[in-house]
């Protein structure tokens, strides 16, 4: 063997040993340097992620209802959905900063600041990511990938304070980046929820935002 060959041989050899070494780094420390690969924290696609809620008029409570339904349980802080198979931590966001905001997605679905509570009149706005297929279940990036599964009579259950709360399913919309969520206006002092992600899963071009009314 020559030298040309030896040195080419090295070279393979030194190669693989720092492939090697990358994936190994990568598969023991997924979750501290997985936002590298987070398609959100990619080419600015953050900036504007926020915007559709900033207006949605969906946190100014009016007078408590009298006549919401609820139960009491164990659980508490959780969103559920039964048809798609969601329970995850609901996290009562103490900013609407893009910066919390982020840092609180990681740990589930957030609470948009300000929104009424269950037995108030208005709209909830619950903010969650989505991801596209085949995406590693990774912090909670991928909780809202399969938002559009939802239908018109789907139950969606919330508990707070230990109570919980059953919501039906009213609508589903896909809106432009910025367009703001319109409440539903069934009754005038009644409850809403919002539930809202990028659409499509993945990519930051819509948003996808499904309606329900308390039982």
């Amino acid at each position: 063997m020559n030298n040309e060959e030896k040195k080419k041989k090295i070279k393979r050899i030194a190669t693989l040993f720092i492939a090697l070494y990358l994936i190994s780094f990568f598969a023991i420390n997924w979750n501290d340097v997985s936002w590298i690969f987070n398609y959100k924290a990619v080419g600015g696609l953050i900036d504007d992620f926020f915007t559709p809620y900033q207006n949605t008029q969906a946190s100014r409570a009016t007078e408590p209802q009298t006549q919401v339904k609820f139960a009491y349980s164990n659980k508490n802080n959780i969103l559920e959905i039964p048809k798609i198979g969601i329970s995850v931590p609901i996290i009562f966001s103490q900013s609407a900063e893009q910066n919390f905001l982020l840092k609180d997605l990681d740990k589930g679905v957030v609470y948009y600041p300000g929104s009424v509570l269950p037995g108030q009149a208005g709209q909830i706005v619950i903010l969650g990511h989505s991801a596209p297929p085949n995406w590693p279940k990774i912090k909670h990036d991928w909780v809202f990938s399969e938002l559009d599964s939802l239908t018109s009579g789907d139950q969606i259950i919330v508990y707070i304070n230990y109570k919980k709360y059953t919501y039906t399913v009213k609508q589903k919309n896909i809106l432009k980046k910025g367009q703001d969520i319109t409440p539903l206006n069934l009754k005038q002092d009644g409850n809403y929820l919002a539930l809202v992600s990028c659409w499509p899963p993945g990519k930051d071009l819509q948003r996808i935002t499904v309606q329900a009314e308390v039982d």
